[in-house]
C-alpha cells in the first residue's frame, strides 16, 4: 500500500514534468514567432503573441509550484518508507 502511494505520487509527477515540459516548448514556439512577427512589422499579431506568452508563462509558474509539491510529497513518502523499514 505505500509503495503503491509511493509510485502514485512519482506518476503524477511524471505528468507534471510533461506539462512543464510542454508550455516551455509552447513558449519557445511563441517566442520564435514573436521574432518574425516583428521582423515583418506585425504588432497587432506581436502583441497577440505576447500575451499568449505571458499567459503560458502564468501556467507554467503554476505548474512548476504544483511539481515541487509533488517533488516533496514523494520525498515524504518515501522517507516514510525507508523509515518503516529501518524500525
Amino acid at each position: 500500500m505505500v509503495q503503491q502511494r509511493f509510485n502514485q505520487l512519482v506518476t503524477e509527477q511524471l505528468e507534471t514534468m510533461d506539462k512543464l515540459l510542454y508550455l516551455q516548448s509552447e513558449i519557445e514556439r511563441c517566442q520564435e514567432l514573436e521574432e518574425e512577427l516583428l521582423q515583418l512589422q506585425e504588432m497587432t499579431k506581436v502583441e497577440s503573441l505576447k500575451q499568449e506568452i505571458t499567459q503560458k508563462k502564468v501556467e507554467l509558474k503554476e505548474i512548476h509550484e504544483i511539481f515541487q509539491q509533488q517533488t516533496d510529497q514523494v520525498i515524504r513518502s518515501y522517507q516514510k518508507d525507508l523509515n518503516r523499514v529501518t524500525t
